[in-house]
């Protein structure tokens, strides 16, 4: 059974970077076929997905992120990590690290999710 924990500083300044990191256990990260994405959920609002990397080390981002989000991985530790730039309370929410076979996952039953962390960004 494949588990994901998210883990990082659950408060974080306005203008600094946001820094994450998901440790799988019960699958490799470059298993074939599947896809590593952080997704997020500000409150009261709907699931976002933020970006993937696939198991062939492929990187996607979505589009209107891209700019302030990288995604690299460690496959020595099975971990995958996300980075936001230039942070502000608009980016607060409880960030997902999940699994799938899609590349732009949205919906829990497509995959394995963690359970979660929130972060918020106040001064």
């Amino acid at each position: 059974q494949v588990q994901l924990q998210e883990s990082g500083p659950g408060l974080v300044k306005p203008s600094q970077t946001l820094s994450l990191t998901c440790t799988v256990s019960g699958a490799s990260i470059t298993t074939n076929d599947y896809y590593w994405s952080w997704i997020r959920q500000p409150p009261g609002k709907g699931l976002e997905w933020m970006g993937a990397i696939a198991a062939s080390g492929d990187i996607y981002y979505k589009p209107s992120l891209k700019s302030r989000t990288s995604i690299s991985r460690d496959t020595s530790k099975n971990q995958f990590t996300l980075q936001l730039s230039s942070v502000t309370p608009e980016d607060t929410a409880v960030y997902y690290c999940a699994r799938g076979r899609v590349v732009v996952l949205t919906r829990r039953e497509d995959g394995y999710w963690g359970q979660g962390t929130q972060v918020t960004v106040s001064s």
